[in-house]
């Protein structure tokens, strides 16, 4: 079950040409929960570090984190759901561009992949 979650993920990283490698670390905890998280290194000198603790039992990710850097390690952006940012609207969802914090709804890797794609290289 949490492996063919995980599967899913691996499948998602074949389908966007853009990127040039990545390393996946899995945990499976039980059939219904687990730990994964990557790095994923994209044809532009950006990477994406990544991590989501499931439980196929929530709709909703225990916790997760992408965050998007450019070839020097400055953070681009990143979506989390740590709960330091009480004040934005959909608590604890949110994103952060670089000074600035805004709500943000969860999102999936595809998602995070294919706003990458869209990301205008720095």
């Amino acid at each position: 079950m949490i492996a063919a979650y995980f599967a899913v993920l691996e499948q998602t990283l074949q389908s966007f040409p853009n990127i040039l490698r990545s390393t996946l670390t899995k945990k499976q905890y039980n059939a219904k929960q687990g730990y994964i998280s990557g790095s994923i290194q994209f044809d532009n000198g950006c990477r994406l570090e990544f991590m989501e603790l499931k439980d196929i039992d929530r709709t909703a990710k225990v916790k997760y984190r992408y965050q998007y850097m450019d070839q020097q390690n400055a953070c681009l952006f990143r979506y989390d759901n740590a709960p330091h940012h009480a004040e934005v609207t959909i608590f604890p969802h949110h994103k952060h561009k670089g000074e600035v914090i805004e709500a943000s709804l969860e999102p999936t890797l595809f998602d995070v992949l294919l706003e990458i794609a869209g990301h205008k290289s720095p």
